[in-house]
């Protein structure tokens, strides 16, 4: 186990502080509709730890590192369980290659979306690469919470709210403007040591080609950017006790509706083994912010939400980073959160 210190050396815990471009996002002013106590209760029934642990989770804990046959094993999974789905996804496959320390490899990020030609998206996003480690003792690293926990999370919630997203595609009374988009990053982690040459390889690479490509089709003035509502970013999630905190002032609101939500949730007994003194979503103030595949973003002006376990989980980049440590209540008390967050965000 990396100890805070040793962590802060390798760079993903670094800290920095960056100038966030001040832009006019659409997401500034949009407003939830929040859910009844009805609606609450169906989103924790349709909900299945059982069925994404075995049909979305269990596919992922491999060694998937960028360019081998784990990632691309990965890739195809994370493909064929949105496209066995009602709601019409359109998914692209951005592949790459780019300098490492090992020579160029091959990366090929994950966007699934919703109504494409849409102006505005709500983003969730997470890495599905696992980082490189020799084998040792006859043990691979698969990154359990780092990051095939989240990755199983979102493909968790295309199929529990499958009905409710179909119904952004067959009716317009809703938000005809606003919709999902889904991105499973590769290359997040570094191949030897951290740096801004060597991480973040797709986010770095997907930042730059969706500002140079015109969004809606044929817009001259906004770009796919642009056409980001919130950036909601997921990363070693699957500990038990997990804390987020907050990092951005700007996007603090839709911070506090994760509060609220877990506060609502708790209070109706829809939460298990939940206490309000153990709270996930804590609201500490504002900081640096960690290294991660929302950085790009966020220097290009993207609204972020940012949840990572702060501190990390102890079994950070151990062999340990796996099933067996893996937190099932947690976990499903968190893709509650998350649904009913994304219901409220689009009006569903």
């Amino acid at each position: 186990t990396h100890s805070s210190e040793s962590a802060r050396t390798n760079g993903k815990l670094s800290m920095c502080l960056l100038t966030e471009i001040n832009l006019e996002w659409f997401g500034n002013y949009h407003q939830p509709a929040l859910l009844n106590v009805s609606s609450l209760r169906q989103v924790a029934e349709g909900t299945s730890i059982s069925e994404m642990w075995q049909n979305d989770l269990r596919p992922l804990l491999i060694e998937r590192y960028p360019g081998s046959p784990g990632s691309f094993a990965a890739r195809q999974h994370i493909m064929q369980r949105i496209q066995r789905l009602q709601a019409d996804w359109v998914l692209e496959v951005d592949t790459f290659l780019s300098q490492t320390p090992y020579g160029y490899r091959s990366f090929s990020n994950i966007i699934s979306t919703l109504n494409p030609t849409a102006k505005r998206h709500l983003v969730l996003a997470c890495h599905y690469d696992s980082k490189y480690f020799p084998h040792w003792d006859h043990r691979v690293f698969v990154g359990a919470t780092d990051s095939a926990v989240p990755c199983a999370m979102m493909l968790e919630l295309a199929r529990a709210l499958d009905k409710q997203l179909f119904s952004l595609k067959v009716s317009v009374s809703l938000l005809p403007d606003l919709s999902l988009q889904l991105i499973f990053f590769d290359g997040e982690e570094a191949f030897h040591l951290w740096s801004p040459q060597d991480s973040l390889y797709g986010s770095r690479h997907l930042a730059s080609k969706m500002a140079s490509t015109p969004h809606p089709p044929g817009a001259r003035d906004t770009n796919q950017l642009h056409g980001m509502d919130l950036l909601v970013l997921l990363d070693l999630i699957g500990a038990p006790y997990p804390t987020f905190p907050n990092f951005f002032p700007n996007t603090a609101r839709w911070f506090g509706r994760l509060e609220a939500i877990e506060h609502g949730l708790h209070e109706l007994g829809l939460l298990k083994d939940h206490s309000s003194e153990r709270r996930y979503f804590r609201n500490y103030g504002y900081g640096g912010v960690i290294q991660d595949d929302h950085i790009p973003f966020l220097r290009r002006g993207v609204p972020v939400l940012h949840l990572i376990s702060s501190p990390f989980p102890e079994v950070w980049h151990t062999m340990d980073d796996n099933e067996e440590n893996l937190d099932r209540t947690t976990i499903d008390n968190l893709n509650k959160i998350l649904q009913v967050f994304v219901l409220e965000y689009l009006h569903l």
